[in-house]
């Protein structure tokens, strides 16, 4: 049996020691969220779930998941149309100034989340449009449409479009070609912009924080409140939950298009 030469053994323990990193603060937060204690103390005092029945039962709390729900959702609907209308039109569509307009759209990964909803809050101050939910929406929006955009043209850009001449050349009109050929060949790239897209969305705080109406507040703008007042766990369960979604969504990926897919982008 050949030995490990002590690179590989090196690099394996690097990586090992970097995933165990960055995993750590989120253990830290699951044990704080099941404390027995008052208040947030390490090492935890005991076990117990009053924490997670405090966030369920909390009008507010409830309040401001359901509305990052509802906002996640809208802002994954509208990103995921747009982004893939605007990947095919940049790769496919032979327009003036196409690698321009890619520079564009993903220039939101370039900026500091906080200076694009600095940019938006001041501009809604200029047109007097003033802090609502469309705003917020549109904000949201803004800064998830790069991850449909950059997935799927990743995808369109190794795509065999020997396929849609093919169905072209059987009789299948554009619409047709789209939908039964093209759209579920760069299925993958879009599945995985659009769960990206709901995270970013669901946790976004620098730009929920700019444009949020007071009177309706997301779930990290409440967390980021409450922590003002208030040091017990309930934001560390508030955390936990937010953190199970992000890993549903990624499993959802796993059980839809596999990761192995998502990789190759």
């Amino acid at each position: 049996m050949k030995t490990k030469s002590w690179d590989v053994i090196l690099f394996r323990g690097l990586n090992i020691s970097l995933i165990g990193f960055l995993l750590l603060p989120i253990l830290i937060v699951i044990l704080f969220a099941f404390n027995a204690a008052e208040f947030i103390v390490f090492p935890p005092e005991g076990f117990s779930l009053r924490w997670f029945h405090k966030f369920f039962t909390d009008s507010d709390f409830m309040g401001s998941f359901y509305r990052s729900i509802k906002l996640a959702l809208i802002t994954v609907t509208v990103s995921t149309v747009i982004g893939t209308m605007a990947a095919i039109a940049i790769v496919r569509g032979k327009i003036v100034g196409a690698k321009f307009l890619n520079a564009l759209f993903l220039s939101p990964l370039m900026l500091p989340a906080i200076l694009t909803g600095l940019a938006l809050f001041q501009f809604y101050v200029i047109i007097e449009a003033g802090r609502t939910f469309w705003g917020l929406l549109i904000g949201h929006i803004v800064v998830t449409i790069p991850y449909v955009i950059r997935t799927s043209t990743t995808v369109l850009h190794n795509f065999d479009i020997s396929i849609e001449e093919a169905a072209k050349n059987l009789g299948a009109g554009p619409w047709a070609t789209f939908w039964y050929v093209t759209l579920p060949l760069i299925r993958p790239g879009v599945i995985a912009g659009s769960i990206f897209a709901f995270i970013v969305s669901f946790d976004q705080f620098p730009v929920s924080l700019f444009l949020v109406n007071p009177g309706e507040i997301t779930l990290p703008i409440h967390l980021f409140n409450y922590l003002k007042y208030s040091f017990d766990p309930t934001v560390a369960a508030a955390s936990t939950v937010s953190i199970a979604i992000s890993v549903s969504v990624v499993l959802i990926l796993e059980f839809t298009i596999g990761l192995q897919e998502y990789v190759r982008l």
